[in-house]
């Protein structure tokens, strides 16, 4: 069976959950066309925004792609989230004359289940070198409880 057969199928057989992962998987490639970003990210919904000077959010709705065998949110998703925040927010915060920062160093301490509705995860700028920025990132629930508390080292490159 090609493609299209087995995406019709899916549509007019499948299970809501199946039928949710297609619609992720047509936001992904969208997101990836639009601006560029990691089809990871468009899976997960990333859309972030700084709520402080140097603080910068994600909210991440808790989908069947988020979740593992337990219905808990998988910990590489938690360990994602947080590396994808620290990252935003050092890449939009680098000086003149950097075109971006890779991920050298990343401790994730997971707290408590990854369960919820949405995932909250905010990163802190804790300091930024000439060659290395440092970051916190958090990681909540809608309900406020802690589910991972992440350290992250990035290298920045120069143009």
């Amino acid at each position: 069976m090609n493609l299209d057969g087995e995406l019709q199928q899916i549509l007019q057989n499948g299970t809501d959950e199946e039928k949710q992962l297609l619609a992720l998987a047509v936001q992904a490639i969208k997101q990836k066309r639009e601006r560029n970003s990691a089809y990871i990210s468009g899976f997960m919904g990333l859309k972030g925004r700084f709520v402080e000077d140097d603080v910068y959010e994600f909210r991440v709705p808790v989908t069947p792609f988020t979740l593992n065998r337990a219905g808990i949110v998988h910990g590489g998703i938690t360990a994602t989230l947080a590396d994808s925040t620290i990252g935003s927010l050092i890449n939009q915060r680098l000086p003149e004359g950097y075109k971006g920062a890779v991920t050298v160093e990343l401790k994730v301490n997971y707290l408590k289940q990854g369960l919820g509705k949405e995932l909250i995860s905010r990163a802190r700028l804790v300091h930024m070198g000439s060659t290395l920025a440092t970051a916190t990132c958090e990681i909540t629930n809608e309900k406020n409880k802690l589910i991972a508390f992440t350290t992250g080292t990035f290298y920045m490159i120069r143009k």
